[in-house]
C-alpha cells in the first residue's frame, strides 16, 4: 500500500470469465481490503466510473463486487491477449483510493469463419510442383488458444496444405501444388478447407475451394525489391503517397501486364486507411492514421499478370507509424471536497486528480501545476500522473469566500499541448471574528427629564462571520459599583438602550457604563465598548425671588424713600436665583406694572430700582411696582416680585433709616450666609465635575478626542467658562469650544471670549461689590451654552 497525505492506494486482482450472468460475484472487496461492512456505507465506498453503464458494481452492504451487465470480452478488449479492466474505487472521510484489476477470461463463444464461403483458383497446367497459393485466413473473434489453431483439407494427391504462423494469433493457410496438373485428365479440383479453433470441444468453419486448371502462362510477376518498409507519421494528410511497389513479368502481351491488388489476407480495417492504385502500385493514405490505435501495419500486396491463367506474386509492405504530439493531457478529478473549513490545517487534502496523455515517449510526459496566486498547491503522488491538491497557506473566509482553482496539465511534446480543469472550492465559516462596535467609545448627549422606558440612544456592532457566528446579542455589563446600570435596559437584538428613570441634570451631569456584544458561535466571542453619557440641561426651574420676601413668604416688600432724594437714587434691588444653567439660568428683569413710569427705572440685568427724577409735591405718597423676573430659556419661566415705595418726609426717613439699617444689617448678614453656602456648594460641584471630566477625557483614545474636540489647542478637559464684566464688556473664560458670535480678546491665548452684550450701548454700566456672576459651561449642543447662574 502506498500512502500520501490522507489518500491510501491499494490494488487487488480478480479474474472472471466473459459472458457470465448479471449479478455474478467477482470477489469480496471488503474482506480482501480488511474493511468492516459498516465502513463501506459510512465512508461511501464506490467505484469511480465514467458516463457509460458500469460493468461492475459494489454492494455497500456486504462489500461484494459483482457483474453489473453482460461482458463481451471481444467488445471490451478486441483481440488483446490479456483483457484486464482497471477499476478505481474510493472511500471518503478520509479519502482512500484502491485499484482493482479484473481480468476477463475468454470463452470459446465464436467459431472460425472465412470471408468467403467459396473460392475459385485458376492454376496453369504448367505450374510446377511446389507452387504456393495463399488463401484467405479464417477469422475467430476469440483470442489465444480459442482462436484459429489449425487448417486442414481432405487428403488430395495434387495439393497439400501448409500453415504460415504470423504471430499474434494470425495463421495463414497456403495451398501447395505437389503434383503436376493435367488439364486434359482433370479440369477441376474441389477442395474443402476447414479451420478449427483450440476450444474444448473445438469449433470449426469451412470454405469450398474450386481449382480451375488453365492453359500456359508460366511466368510470375517479380517485385523489384526483396522487402518494403516505410516510416509514416500519424495524422498524415489523406492522399499522401506512402510507398510505390513495382513488379515485372517476363511474359508478353496480356500475360506480361501486371496489376496490383491487396492480398487476400488484408482485412477491411486496413483498406479503410490505405488505398492501392492497381496500375501504378502506389499505396496512399485514405484515412486518418492514429498511432494510439495502431502503430504498425503489415500489408500484403499481390502483383498479378493478365494472362489467361493469371500468375500472382505476394509481397508484404511494413508500415511503421510514428507518434506525433496530437493528444492533449486529460485531467480527471477523482474526488474533492467542495466545502472546506477556513481553519483547515496546512497540508489538508482538498482533491485528488489523475492526469493521462495518450501519446507515447516524451509526448506523453506530463507536467501538472497551478499557475495562480491561491492558497493551494499540487502535491505529486508516488504513482505516476497522480496528484493531490493541498492547502499551502492559512485560509480566511472573511477575505475570500471561494476559490476557482485552475489546474494546468502540459505535456513535453513539441509543440507542447496543454489542458485545464477548474474546480471551485467554497470556504465554510468558523467563528474566528469577535463583534466590532462602530465607535469606541460611544459618546451621547441626553437631555434631562427624559421619558422613562423610551429609547435614548443606540449602539451597534458588526461581525465579519456569517450565520450564527455573526448573530449578535447585546447586554449591559452590570459588574462593579456602577449603580446607574440598574436604571438602563438594552434590546439584546438591535442594541437600543432605554432608560427606566428620568434623569435630572441638576443632580447628575454625566455617567459611564459598558455594553458587551456577544456572537452566537460555538464557542462564542465577545467585545465591549465604553458609553459616555452627558446630560443636557432643560429649562425646568423657574426663577426664585430672594429679595424682597415678606414675613409670610410672598415676594413682596415695602421701601420708604425720602421725598428729597435726587434722581438716580437706589431704591432697592430685586434679588433672584435660577437652578438651571446657561441661558436657562440667565435672568432678566422688567417692570410689569408701575404707577408712574417717569419716577422709577429698573436695570434689566441687575434688578436695581432707581429714581428717574426728583419727587414733587404733586406726586402720590405711595407707588406700587411689579417686577417680572424671567429666565432666557427657549420657553422662558418667570416669577414676579412686588415692591411698594412710600414717600416720606426727610425727618421721618432719618428715624426710619436707623431702624431699617438695623434690619438691613440682619437681612444682609442672613443673605450673606446663604450666599456663602450657595457659592461653596457650586464651587465644590464645579471642582468635582472638572476632576471627573478630566479623568474621563484622559481615558479616551486620541481618535475619540479628535472626533468630538477637534481644536488643536484642546488640553484634554471638557469645556467650561466663567463670565465676568469689566467696563462695557462682558468676558467669558472658556475651553476650546467657542460660542458663535463671540470674539477673542487679544492676549487671551484663545481662552477668553467676549460675549456680545444684549443691552443697548447707551445703558449705564455700574460696578457693584455685592454682584457676582458665576458660570459653568458643559459641552455645547447645537451652538447653545448652558450654565447655572446666580444674580444677587
Amino acid at each position: 500500500m502506498v500512502a500520501f497525505r490522507s489518500v491510501s492506494l491499494a490494488q487487488i486482482r480478480y479474474s472472471i470469465a466473459e459472458e457470465v450472468k448479471e449479478g455474478t460475484v467477482v470477489g469480496h472487496i471488503a474482506k480482501d481490503l480488511g474493511l468492516d461492512k459498516s465502513t463501506l456505507r459510512n465512508r461511501g465506498y464506490r467505484i469511480v466510473q465514467g458516463s457509460k453503464e458500469p460493468l461492475f458494481q459494489v454492494n455497500q452492504d456486504d462489500g461484494i463486487l459483482y457483474v453489473n451487465r453482460k461482458i463481451d470480452r471481444e467488445e471490451v478488449c478486441e483481440r488483446s491477449k490479456a483483457c484486464v479492466i482497471e477499476l478505481k474505487t474510493a472511500l471518503e472521510n478520509p479519502l482512500e483510493v484502491h485499484y482493482v484489476a479484473v481480468e476477463v477470461l475468454d470463452v470459446n463463444d465464436h467459431a472460425p469463419s472465412f470471408p468467403e464461403n467459396e473460392k475459385l483458383l485458376e492454376i496453369l497446367e504448367s505450374a510446377l510442383p511446389g507452387v504456393r497459393f495463399q488463401l484467405q485466413a479464417a477469422r475467430d473473434a476469440d483470442s489465444g488458444l480459442l482462436s484459429v489453431q489449425q487448417y486442414k483439407i481432405r487428403q488430395n494427391e495434387y495439393f497439400r496444405l501448409e500453415v504460415k504462423d504470423r504471430g499474434e494469433n494470425r495463421k495463414t493457410p497456403i495451398l501447395i501444388l505437389q503434383k503436376p496438373l493435367d488439364r486434359e485428365s482433370v479440369k477441376t479440383h474441389n477442395i474443402l478447407l476447414i479451420a478449427t479453433d483450440g476450444g474444448k470441444p473445438p469449433k470449426s468453419g469451412e470454405m469450398q475451394i474450386t481449382v480451375e486448371v488453365v492453359d500456359v502462362n508460366d511466368n510470375h510477376p517479380v517485385f523489384t525489391k526483396e522487402s518494403y518498409s516505410v516510416e509514416l507519421l500519424e495524422n498524415t494528410a489523406i492522399g499522401t503517397t506512402v510507398i510505390q511497389v513495382n513488379a515485372t513479368d517476363l511474359d508478353e502481351g496480356s500475360n506480361g501486364e501486371v496489376v496490383y491488388s491487396f492480398g487476400n489476407d488484408v482485412d477491411g480495417e486496413v483498406q479503410a486507411y490505405f488505398t492501392l492504385n492497381s496500375l501504378t502500385g502506389e499505396l496512399k493514405v485514405s484515412g486518418i492514421v492514429d498511432f494510439e490505435e495502431r502503430n504498425r501495419y503489415e500489408i500484403d500486396i499481390q502483383a498479378s499478370d493478365k494472362g489467361a491463367g493469371t500468375l500472382t506474386t505476394d509481397k508484404s509492405v511494413i508500415i511503421n507509424i510514428n507518434d506525433v504530439n496530437d493528444n492533449a493531457p486529460e485531467i480527471e478529478v477523482t474526488s474533492y471536497s467542495k466545502s472546506l473549513p477556513e481553519d483547515s490545517k496546512l497540508g489538508t487534502t482538498v482533491a485528488v486528480i489523475t492526469v493521462k496523455d495518450s501519446d507515447s515517449g516524451i509526448n506523453g510526459k506530463v507536467l501538472c501545476f497551478i499557475n495562480q496566486d491561491v492558497p493551494f498547491t499540487l502535491n505529486p503522488s508516488v504513482q505516476n500522473n497522480m496528484f493531490s491538491i493541498i492547502t499551502r497557506t492559512p485560509l480566511d473566509r472573511e477575505k475570500q469566500l471561494q476559490y476557482d482553482v485552475t489546474i494546468i496539465a502540459k505535456d513535453a511534446g513539441d509543440p507542447s499541448l496543454s489542458s485545464e480543469k477548474t474546480i471551485r472550492i467554497d470556504l465554510s465559516d468558523v467563528n474566528d471574528n469577535s463583534p466590532q462596535f462602530q465607535l469606541s467609545p460611544y459618546t451621547f448627549y441626553l437631555t434631562e427629564n427624559n421619558s422613562p422606558g423610551d429609547s435614548i440612544f443606540k449602539v451597534q456592532a458588526t461581525d465579519q462571520d456569517e450565520g450564527d457566528n455573526a448573530l449578535i446579542s447585546y447586554h449591559i455589563f452590570r459588574g462593579g459599583d456602577n449603580l446607574l446600570t440598574s436604571f438602563l435596559n438594552i434590546n439584546p437584538v438591535n442594541g437600543d438602550i432605554s432608560a427606566l428613570k428620568s434623569f435630572d441634570f441638576e443632580k447628575l451631569k454625566t455617567f459611564r457604563f459598558h455594553v458587551v456584544a456577544t456572537d452566537s458561535g460555538s464557542p462564542s466571542l465577545s467585545s465591549n465598548v465604553s458609553v459616555n453619557v452627558f446630560l443636557l440641561d432643560q429649562n425646568d426651574n423657574p426663577p426664585v425671588i430672594l429679595h424682597p420676601v415678606s414675613s409670610n413668604g410672598s415676594a413682596e416688600g415695602v421701601e420708604e424713600v425720602p421725598r428729597n432724594v435726587p434722581a438716580g437714587h437706589l431704591v432697592t434691588k430685586v434679588r433672584a436665583y435660577d437652578a438651571d444653567i446657561g441661558y436657562n439660568g440667565w435672568l432678566l428683569f422688567s417692570l410689569q406694572e408701575v404707577s408712574d413710569h417717569s419716577l422709577f427705572g429698573l436695570d434689566r440685568y441687575t434688578g436695581r430700582i432707581r429714581t428717574l427724577r426728583s419727587f414733587t409735591e404733586t406726586d402720590e405718597a405711595q407707588h406700587k411696582l411689579v417686577i417680572l423676573v424671567k429666565d432666557n430659556g427657549n420657553v422662558s419661566l418667570s416669577a414676579t416680585a412686588t415692591v411698594v415705595v412710600k414717600l416720606v418726609e426727610p425727618t421721618e426717613a432719618i428715624s426710619a433709616s436707623d431702624v431699617k439699617s438695623a434690619v438691613t444689617e440682619i437681612g444682609d448678614s442672613s443673605v450673606t450666609f446663604y450666599l456663602m453656602i450657595t457659592l461653596a456648594s457650586v464651587s465644590t460641584l464645579f471642582l468635582i465635575s472638572i476632576i471627573v471630566l478630566i479623568a474621563m477625557q484622559c481615558s479616551k483614545t486620541t481618535d475619540v478626542s479628535s472626533k468630538y474636540l477637534p481644536e488643536t489647542n484642546y488640553d484634554g478637559t471638557l469645556c467650561h467658562s466663567i463670565q465676568y464684566r469689566s467696563g462695557e464688556k462682558r468676558y467669558m473664560l472658556v475651553g476650546p469650544r467657542m460660542s458663535i458670535g463671540s470674539t477673542i480678546v487679544p492676549g487671551s491665548n484663545g481662552n477668553t471670549l467676549v460675549v456680545p452684550d444684549r443691552r443697548s450701548t447707551s445703558a449705564e454700566v455700574r460696578n457693584d461689590n455685592h454682584t457676582h456672576l458665576l458660570s459653568l459651561i458643559l459641552p455645547l449642543q447645537f451652538g447653545r451654552r448652558y450654565h447655572p447662574s446666580f444674580v444677587i
